[in-house]
């Protein structure tokens, strides 16, 4: 039987390779600090650009996920490392690299009865403590639908509470694992039910064989919570164990799929070839305050 072909990686998905004095000053800081990033863990395509204008998304609660989603190269296993002092590491590292604008994510870790949720709000407190003119972000797991950890993560008031959908419902079962489409919307739902003047965020990679419809409805899905910025990104295959990619989206369909979404009533919406959901965040919350001020005015 016939397969079908691998689609060939066009050349706008060319990296630019940049490893100056910021970088290995970030990477030596990180290694000082024995702590983790998602953009070495989940092997980030834009770590380069990022490092080099000093920002990075710290990982806490370890480096080793409980759960095996097929298309994220973050290891997985049983984890052993439960460490009390990382958020007051990872504040120090803030300070350190005089952040305006701090995103803090976690591996999922189903094996603790809140999921992390307390590490959350400590690290957000933390960095406060250190840097209370920077705004915090943090991009959370689904604590297994446990809205009473989310609750601790609201209560501690992260300027944007971030929780991916990952990709459309059709898919999200084969891409996701254990991860359920309808519980991340409900969770961002929650969210806001919680804390309704804090922005929620939600992202969807594509190219692992959504339809465009099925996009648009996953952007009227993260509406009808009430979603206020969506980023759009390519998918890239980590490594061959992982989804393999159906079709690479080329830049002119990302700019449509962006105006779609400032239709539907985002705030604001990052699209590209490149974008990850914490690709310029600092550059997001600012362009999603700016129109919610607007809306607020009219």
């Amino acid at each position: 039987m016939a397969t079908s072909a691998k689609p060939r990686k066009p050349d706008w998905l060319r990296v630019k390779l940049t490893t100056g004095d910021n970088y290995h000053e970030i990477k030596d800081m990180m290694r000082s600090k024995t702590l983790h990033t998602v953009c070495e863990e989940a092997r980030c395509p834009n770590i380069y650009e990022c490092w080099a204008n000093r920002t990075a998304t710290f990982m806490i609660l370890g480096d080793i996920c409980t759960r095996a989603c097929r298309f994220c190269a973050v290891k997985t296993g049983l984890p052993t490392e439960l460490d009390l002092q990382e958020p007051e590491r990872v504040a120090e590292a803030a300070e350190q690299m005089n952040l305006k604008h701090c995103v803090v994510t976690s591996v999922a870790r189903d094996d603790l009865n809140d999921g992390g949720a307390s590490i959350f709000a400590a690290t957000i407190k933390a960095i406060r403590a250190r840097l209370p003119f920077c705004s915090v972000e943090v991009l959370i797991p689904d604590f297994q639908g446990n809205w009473d950890a989310l609750k601790v993560v609201m209560d501690a008031k992260p300027d944007i509470l971030n929780h991916n959908i990952e990709t459309v419902a059709r898919l999200s079962d084969r891409v996701r694992a254990k991860a359920k489409y309808p519980r991340s919307l409900e969770l961002l739902r929650q969210a806001k039910q919680f804390a309704p003047n804090i922005p929620t965020k939600s992202s969807l990679m594509l190219g692992v064989g959504e339809t465009i419809e099925e996009v648009l409805q996953a952007m009227d899905d993260l509406r009808a919570v009430d979603c206020n910025i969506l980023t759009l990104g390519q998918y890239l295959q980590p490594t061959p164990n992982h989804l393999p990619v159906e079709r690479y989206v080329h830049p002119d369909e990302f700019a449509w799929l962006k105006k779609e979404g400032l239709a539907r009533g985002f705030s604001h919406v990052e699209s590209g070839p490149f974008v990850r959901s914490s690709y310029h965040a600092h550059e997001q919350v600012k362009s999603a305050t700016a129109a919610d001020a607007a809306k607020a005015r009219n």
